[in-house]
């Protein structure tokens, strides 16, 4: 039987002991089977230098486990304490403004520093050796939500040091980076690596080379740093899966490369944070899902983390009521706490764990709801994952395989884009989201590949826009491929050194042979390029001059908008909604793929044999009106607001 898993966030350190047996009761009567504890409490760990407390977490871990509660144990990097911070005070990280992001809250750390990075191997050593056998411990969370408040990028001294060194092994001499970057442009030219500085505080725009080479540098820390805690804790806790928790729309490392070195990558899911502070769409489209979320940008990410780490991935943090941290900070809709949690499964989460289980009546998030209230009665969330629960108890539903479409993304391009972004619209995940979202609305499933794939022969439909650069493998695996592939707009613009190809934009000159990119435009919001049968191109439009390709789509200027070679088609721009749905309406048609164009509300996910549908819009639908049938194992075929139904199909 696969079997779906609730867990909770738990700080049994800001509860007394005698509350600890209690909720670790009412948390097994709930139907929770991980419990999260952990990740920031190194002050109670090791008051002092030396100063070992750790019988409190034992007690902790021992009184869970005996309940029937599985462990998560997160390793407390995240939040160093005090004493260690007035040790060595270089630790801190420094903002792009050059001033020191001082302690009083958490991440006060810097990836680079090798004392810090010393100490961190340190504790999470000796909570290895302490708790890396124990029965309840079933698995561990390194650090918590890299570059939250922005902390990949440290301008400091240490990170200035650290540069320097990365940049003279990846070049070798100062000759060979002048060339690479360009140098010789505005008089650049650097005759030693110990003249390099920091991408910051120039008087005009920096070289996009260099910043390009510091967020490879800054991502590749990440993943450094990352490693050092996984290698010690796989060495002494055999069998226990390592996590960490990435966080939504956060570009500035490579969750790919840390991915690779996770068993289980698991995301924070905040549907009504994220869709008041980090959604594109305006005021009508949030007050329409003020208390749902975003129909895609969960399922977006569940596709994405799902992909980091071959497939096995959790969502660590599920909001259950209101937070404390967006712009405004409303209650969930009647339901909405089960639909996200189904949704998660849908997409083939293992777990969804909740936080918190009680709200802190104290400090920074007093503020952010749990399952329960500080007086510890039970809230609305509590509800709506107890009926989740005992709904997965009795479903026996095993996950499928490979969608149909699959959508390349690559952080290297986001950093690229927002580098250079040549106007104020454009930024790589919203193109690539727009995208998304058609698809979905359309009613595929959609798997996120990285840019280093090299078989895309699961797919019938490959989408790739915006990449900034080819790496040889995915240029390969597109030559190789017999679906229907979609590049551009702006693929292959640059090269990785950041500089335009000698043959032209897109690159790829086996695939579309004289295709080129010759001249590109950024477009006022206002000032759409018409489309001929339909749509615009907006903030970024392509005058691409096809000699082997044939023209699909022009504007009404004649300008090839979509081109074809073969099962190869290039997009030469940015499209609205309606000629998206054109483009993509047609390419599904190529590709043997049925469609349905759904509601804004409304959203599927087909896994194997079962059909997942949710309802985030506030009206009823039927599915059965968009040609969805089949047996219903949970739900029926016409969904309420906030509604969830699975359904067996053919």
């Amino acid at each position: 039987m696969t079997r779906r898993h609730l867990g909770v966030c738990y700080y049994p350190e800001h509860w007394p002991e005698e509350l600890w047996t209690e909720d670790a009761r009412r948390m097994v009567e709930l139907g929770l089977t991980f419990v999260r504890i952990g990740e920031f409490a190194w002050s109670r760990l090791e008051p002092a230098r030396g100063d070992l407390q750790f019988d409190w977490l034992e007690h902790a871990i021992d009184t869970l486990h005996e309940a029937g509660l599985k462990i998560v144990l997160g390793t407390p990097t995240a939040t160093p304490p005090k004493w260690l911070v007035d040790e060595m005070p270089d630790m801190l990280p420094v903002g792009e403004n050059g001033r020191v992001r001082g302690f009083g809250s958490r991440r006060h750390y810097d990836f680079s520093h090798e004392g810090y990075r010393r100490e961190c191997a340190r504790i999470v050593t000796l909570l290895a050796d302490r708790f890396g056998r124990h029965p309840g411990v079933a698995a561990w969370q390194i650090d918590n939500e890299y570059d939250c408040h922005r902390t990949t990028l440290s301008y400091s001294d240490t990170v200035r040091r650290a540069f320097r060194e990365w940049l003279q092994r990846k070049y070798q001499s100062p000759d060979a980076l002048n060339r690479a970057w360009g140098n010789v442009f505005w008089s650049m030219e650097y005759g030693s690596f110990d003249e390099i500085e920091l991408p910051a505080g120039a008087v005009t725009e920096l070289n996009p080379a260099h910043r390009m080479d510091f967020r490879r540098f800054a991502s590749e820390e990440v993943a450094r740093f990352n490693k050092l805690q996984a290698d010690i804790i796989r060495a002494r806790s055999p069998g226990r899966d390592i996590i960490h928790n990435f966080m939504g729309r956060t570009l500035a490392f490579d969750h790919f490369d840390v991915g690779s070195q996770l068993d289980v990558s698991s995301w924070d899911s905040y549907p009504l944070g994220f869709l008041e502070d980090r959604s594109d769409e305006g005021g009508e489209w949030k007050r329409r899902f003020v208390r749902a979320g975003d129909p895609d940008f969960q399922a977006f990410h569940h596709d994405l983390y799902r992909a980091t780490s071959g497939g096995r991935w959790w969502v660590m943090e599920q909001q259950p009521g209101p937070v404390n941290w967006a712009p405004h900070n409303p209650a969930p809709r009647e339901g909405m706490v089960r639909l996200w949690t189904w949704e998660a499964f849908a997409h083939g989460a293992e777990t969804v764990s909740y936080f918190r289980w009680r709200q802190a009546p104290f400090a920074q998030e007093q503020m952010h709801a749990g399952l329960l209230r500080p007086d510890s009665v039970e809230a609305e969330g509590f509800r709506e994952a107890k009926k989740v629960a005992e709904e997965i108890a009795g479903l026996d539903l095993p996950r499928g395989g490979k969608s149909e479409a699959a959508i390349v993304f690559d952080y290297p391009s986001a950093w690229a884009w927002e580098i250079q972004p040549q106007g104020r619209e454009l930024d790589y995940f919203r193109l690539v989201f727009d995208f998304y979202r058609s698809l979905r609305r359309l009613g595929l499933s959609i798997d996120i590949l990285p840019a280093t794939t090299g078989d895309l022969s699961d797919y019938r439909l490959v989408l790739a826009p915006g990449l900034f650069a080819w790496s040889d493998v995915l240029r390969k695996a597109l030559a190789d491929y017999e679906g229907i592939a979609l590049i551009g707009p702006r693929a292959g613009s640059k090269t990785q050194d950041f500089s335009i190809p000698g043959a032209m934009p897109p690159d790829l000159p086996e695939s579309l042979p004289g295709l080129v990119v010759s001249r590109v435009e950024t477009l006022r919001a206002d000032v759409p390029v018409s489309v001929e049968g339909g749509g615009t191109l907006k903030f970024w439009r392509e005058f691409v001059e096809p000699s082997e390709t044939e023209t699909l789509l022009a504007a009404h200027d004649g300008w090839p908008v979509l081109s074809q070679r073969g099962a190869l088609h290039y997009l030469a721009g940015w499209p609205d909604g309606t000629l998206m749905r054109r483009i993509l309406e047609r390419l599904a048609n190529e590709a043997g793929i049925t469609t349905t164009w759904l509601p804004d509300g409304l959203r599927i996910r087909r896994d194997g044999r079962h059909l997942f549908a949710v309802n985030y819009g506030d009206q009823p639908c039927d599915l059965a009106a968009f040609g969805i049938n089949g047996k219903a194992l949970l739900g029926g075929l016409v969904l309420e607001p906030s509604g969830v139904a699975i359904l067996e199909v053919a």
